[in-house]
């Protein structure tokens, strides 16, 4: 139940969009309608990649401006100024995951109003159909809480069904792009694309009034050529300290690695790979056959049929507790395939709560398999209050495997996801209302049968008289096509006029081949870019400067983390921003009423809006999912009534066209791949790998494989 006095009223959300980057401008208002002072907590959600970088507010046409503060410290000084009937405002990250907000707006007299304003600067994931990804959350669903994790820790959420919220919601983007804009897409209804030049290098889009908070506001933005490697440089403040971060320029590099096409279109047939399955009850509610779950089924079903011989792979279910199909990874036989199938067939959505992190610690206590790289693909469309144990975990083991991760539904935590791709050297996908969760599962298994990249190293040239301090990790996965980005601090000043390019090179091994990546870039800062690379930069550094103080435990980086996060602005875990309103210096009389802001939760999470997208594996069977089914491990189909039946919708007697001299099995195999071919050429990136392995079996034959091919041809003419 909402309070019937709420003081949010409305969020304004102004994004302005650079190349890769955005700056996002949240403008919240607030109105105490009531007779006493109020004071108002919010708890809501943010990107976790975001830099956090001002904190305002503006009560009767009087603005202050936050500071950024140790958070105890914060803490104790907002308690002070409320006390003594002050006007205060405190921003702070949640101490159990960094995805996670909470303001409070304290001492708003009655009749009173105040605009609070927030702005952070976050980088534009490119995914891999090189849309660049926005996402604004407005959907916090409730998390998972171990038994072992302090509560004190843990945020208090109130969240409400997304027709309970009680305030608007308003956004609009304007992208500025040295490239032409496409299109935007989005799962939410948006005014149309305005363009504001003839280039199309500028655009303009906004939210269709009405937002639902069903969902969070997703959008891709189109660039027609995004694939081009780019360096910004941004000059650091006027009369910054020379050598402090922001008094020198910092260069944002986004490098995208084209390997040969030998080696870019060769896809290993070896590696462990396990499957983490999210069975909670969040994934499934009361009709497990049309929700997420039955999607997994689908899901993996593509996965076991897509899998190279001689690899090894498991499956695990988790919940409150975890299972697993076989006891230890097994190797990619018919038998064990089969075996997975019957299984696979019998998840439902029924174990409880969200413990990943058990099921996690007993993936990597296994022994690793030689020459088997180890895999872990985890679908959750959940969030959980252990985050950053779990994303230690996943770092701890990173040398030896990698992570993809998949954010089923609204909600999903951005640094559950994201975070644990990032440390775990994968890719992360998130799968909303318009995608297709086996499109995306299959574009991540392609960058996991990729060849390794190995031994990477970079190396900047500069002119005399500059050096460079690089800022963000170590880069330690490269995967053909898609961005890698680095920052870097550039001190000094370049001495001969003419001497004022850099260049960064990036050595790596792949395939047993050296290969290297060069950029070269220009060092005269770009024009008016703010300080959003600065900012986003300090983030980085930020981001693993706390990850080094949990996994070393000294406090010294503590320190280093909160002088850092004052000196350049940027929110940590260690600081919050803080401003006091001292107003005409008399204190706001009268008891203070405490009111909680309700967030949006998804109404059924995944499958409220997924059910009318997909089938199941058990009932109203697709005929493609049916065909696909019946393929053997090996990648041929038998020649069988099924098969035929399945086929024969679309022409009677097939077998009787079969050539005397063609084994039965190719000639079934030959007509499966025009049936997919011909009938669901729209979902070819998703059986891609299936094609592949039968076209392999059919070559790997003896016979006359000319003939094959022109049997082919004829057959596909018929259909």
């Amino acid at each position: 139940i909402v309070d019937f006095c709420v003081p949010l009223k409305s969020v304004e959300v102004e994004v302005q969009v650079k190349g890769h980057v955005a700056t996002v401008t949240s403008t919240l208002q607030y109105v105490n309608e009531e007779e006493l002072p109020v004071e108002a907590l919010f708890v809501f959600p943010l990107p976790a990649e975001a830099a956090l970088c001002h904190f305002s507010a503006k009560i009767a046409n009087q603005e202050v401006v936050a500071k950024v503060q140790e958070k105890q410290k914060a803490r104790d000084e907002y308690d002070d100024a409320i006390s003594s009937g002050q006007q205060a405002f405190l921003l702070e990250e949640s101490d159990a995951s960094p995805d996670i907000f909470r303001l409070a707006v304290g001492n708003l007299p009655p009749k009173e109003s105040a605009a609070v304003t927030l702005i952070y600067v976050i980088e534009l994931a490119v995914q891999p159909d090189d849309g660049l990804r926005f996402c604004l959350p407005a959907v916090l669903n409730p998390r998972y809480a171990p038994s072992n994790i302090d509560t004190n820790n843990v945020p208090k959420v109130k969240s409400v069904p997304a027709c309970k919220v009680p305030y608007t919601l308003t956004l609009s983007v304007h992208i500025i792009s040295p490239i032409p804009v496409s299109r935007v897409e989005s799962s939410c209804s948006l005014e149309p694309l305005t363009y504001l030049n003839t280039a199309h290098t500028q655009a303009k889009v906004s939210l269709s009034p009405g937002h639902k908070f069903d969902r969070d506001v997703e959008m891709l933005l189109y660039y027609q050529d995004a694939h081009q490697p780019t360096a910004i440089v941004e000059a650091g403040v006027p009369n910054g300290k020379p050598g402090s971060l922001m008094g020198d320029s910092v260069v944002m590099l986004s490098l995208y690695p084209e390997f040969p096409p030998e080696v870019a279109n060769t896809f290993g047939n070896r590696g462990e790979f396990i499957f983490l399955m999210d069975q909670s009850g969040s994934m499934g509610g009361s009709s497990i056959r049309i929700t997420s779950c039955g999607v997994l089924q689908e899901t993996l079903l593509l996965l076991l049929k897509s899998l190279p011989l001689g690899c090894y792979f498991n499956i695990y279910g988790f919940g409150s507790d975890f299972k697993y199909f076989f006891y230890k990874s097994v190797k990619y036989t018919q038998q064990t395939m089969e075996e997975a199938m019957k299984k696979v067939e019998a998840m439902q959505a029924d174990m409880g709560g969200t413990e990943i992190l058990k099921p996690l610690q007993h993936i990597y206590s296994q022994n690793n398999l030689p020459d088997h790289p180890k895999q872990v693909f985890v679908f959750t469309d959940g969030g959980v209050f252990n985050t950053k144990e779990i994303l230690d975990l996943v770092r701890t083991h990173s040398r030896s495997s990698r992570c993809f991760t998949f954010g089923i539904g609204q909600g999903a935590s951005t640094a559950l996801i994201t975070g644990m791709a990032k440390e775990g050297r994968g890719i992360a996908q998130f799968i909303t209302s318009n995608d297709r969760l086996q499109l995306k599962v299959m574009q991540s298994l392609s960058f996991a049968l990729q060849p390794a990249v190995v031994d990477i190293s970079v190396k900047w040239t500069l002119p005399e008289g500059m050096s460079v301090t690089t800022l963000s990790p170590p880069l330690n996965v490269l995967f053909q096509g898609q961005r890698a980005l680095l920052y870097a601090q550039l001190t000094g000043e370049v001495r001969n006029s003419e001497d004022s390019e850099g260049s960064v090179t990036v050595h790596y091994g792949l395939a047993e081949q050296p290969m290297t990546s060069q950029l070269s870039f220009c060092l005269k800062p770009s024009g008016d870019t703010g300080l959003g690379i600065h900012r986003l930069a300090a983030c980085s550094l930020i981001r693993s400067l706390e990850m080094e103080q949990r996994e070393k435990k000294d406090e010294s980086l503590r320190v280093k983390v909160v002088e850092l996060s004052v000196q350049v602005g940027v929110s940590s875990t260690f600081t919050a921003f803080l401003a006091v309103h001292k107003g005409s210096g008399k204190p706001v009389k009268g008891p203070l009423v405490r009111r909680t802001v309700p967030v949006a939760q998804a109404c059924g999470m995944f499958n409220c809006f997924i059910i009318k997208n997909f089938r199941t594996l058990n009932s109203h069977k697709d005929p493609y999912l049916e065909l696909i089914s019946y393929q053997k491990a090996a990648g041929f189909w038998d020649l069988e009534t099924r098969l035929l039946d399945l086929l024969g919708k679309a022409e009677k007697n097939l077998d009787k066209q079969m050539p005397a001299q063609v084994d039965s099995a190719v000639w079934a195999t030959v007509l499966a791949l025009i049936w997919l071919h011909g009938f669901r050429a729209d979902k070819r990136e998703e059986w891609k790998f299936i094609a592949l392995k039968a076209t392999s079996w059919i070559h790997s034959q003896k016979g006359d494989t000319e003939h094959h091919q022109q049997t082919q041809c004829r057959i596909f003419q018929s259909l």
